[in-house]
């Protein structure tokens, strides 16, 4: 394992920021580039960090007994922003701009565009490439892989994690300038695991983030490692996710739980006033399927997602 600096920065208000990562396999300029993963971009990636951890101890241990094979190569950067996350804050501090809206980036642009710049010329022109992402609203969801449906895309690769789902969606603007996004579209085969935590440290969902990546590199030739299969994969669209909204505001009271198989009109919430706890509505699925995301917040807003479904799905 050789520990190295990715990037590093002086600044007039506190000390040189680094970003580090850890490279195991060969070092040489024979060396083939075969996979690189990337831990948390947001301040308030916790479990992404942590997992990062868990996957630098397990390579270094495969590593010291000969398990890489090859002349493969294998980057860690376990955090690209520490330092939003010393200081309690989601986004970069200065700006409160988010790292992973930034690539390609601009090495002559604003802090958090030459960072992502300096980022990408490091982690590019890998063959595979592994982002441990978080989900844009805060509940708890099934762990799954998810890449931009740019038509450079795998599914047949992304179910070899062996998680229960895989998910393309279509590219939206801001997707654009993501990492997994420019990633591909560079000739990385690459991917957006999500483990079903951020804020806090789930040390069960995070075992199974380490063991679908290594599960993966095994499979991919890059390791050898005795791994149980997963899960089959079901591979579905956004457009299969079903939004169930709250009609008031109020306190959230949930039913129904991710990987809950559900049918049409079930009863999976209800919303409550906060000053007199009266029902203000009830939350009720809107088709059969299976709870892929819930809401985990005491409150809710009017209009807000409580639930999502995966609708024609069934266990």
């Amino acid at each position: 394992m050789k520990k190295e600096v990715i990037y590093s920065s002086g600044n007039y208000l506190r000390g040189e920021f680094t970003i580090e990562g850890y490279r195991f396999g060969k070092q040489s300029e024979e060396s083939e580039q075969a996979a690189c993963i990337v831990g948390a971009m947001r301040g308030n990636e916790y479990q992404q960090l942590y997992i990062c951890s868990q996957l630098v101890k397990r390579l270094k241990e495969l590593e010291n007994s000969g398990a890489i094979v090859g002349d493969n190569q294998i980057l860690v950067i376990p955090c690209v922003n520490n330092f939003s996350m010393n200081v309690g804050m989601k986004y970069w501090v200065s700006d409160n701009s988010d790292i992973n809206r930034q690539f390609p980036g601009n090495f002559d642009g604003e802090p958090t565009s030459r960072l992502a710049a300096h980022l990408f010329e490091k982690v590019k022109g890998f063959r595979y490439g592994i982002h441990f992402a978080s989900f844009f609203r805060c509940g708890d969801f099934v762990p799954h892989v998810r890449m931009p449906a740019t038509g450079k895309e795998s599914t047949s690769l992304a179910s070899l994690f062996g998680l229960p789902y895989v998910l393309t969606s279509k590219p939206r603007n801001f997707d654009k300038t993501t990492l997994t996004y420019n990633w591909q579209i560079n000739g990385t085969d690459a991917f957006s695991l999500y483990s079903g935590e951020t804020d806090n440290i789930d040390v069960n969902l995070a075992k199974q983030a380490v063991s679908a990546v290594l599960r993966f590199l095994t499979r991919m030739g890059i390791l050898k490692y005795n791994c149980h299969n997963g899960y089959i994969a079901s591979m579905i669209e956004e457009e299969d996710l079903v939004s169930v909204k709250a009609s008031a505001p109020g306190f959230l009271r949930r039913f129904a739980a991710i990987n809950e198989e559900v049918n049409r009109g079930q009863l999976l919430g209800e919303v409550l006033n906060p000053y007199n706890g009266e029902i203000l509505s009830e939350i009720r699925s809107t088709a059969d399927g299976i709870i892929f995301f819930a809401e985990n917040q005491p409150t809710i807003l009017e209009n807000a997602s409580a639930f999502q479904v995966i609708k024609k799905l069934h266990e």
